[in-house]
């Protein structure tokens, strides 16, 4: 399970914290995020997450 970047504003999403503030249990890949979960810094879509 690796860690997404945002292009858009360089959020971070790692899957060892997840994003609770969302609904996000710590453990969820990245892959199994649902397809509507956005970035919670700049609301970006999954589309616009690069591998770390």
């Amino acid at each position: 399970m690796g860690r997404y970047v945002c292009s858009i504003c360089g959020y971070v999403y790692d899957p060892a914290q997840g994003d609770p503030d969302n609904g996000v249990r710590k453990g969820v890949s990245f892959e199994d995020l649902p397809d509507d979960w956005v970035c919670p810094v700049c609301g970006a879509a999954k589309e616009d997450f690069n591998p770390e």
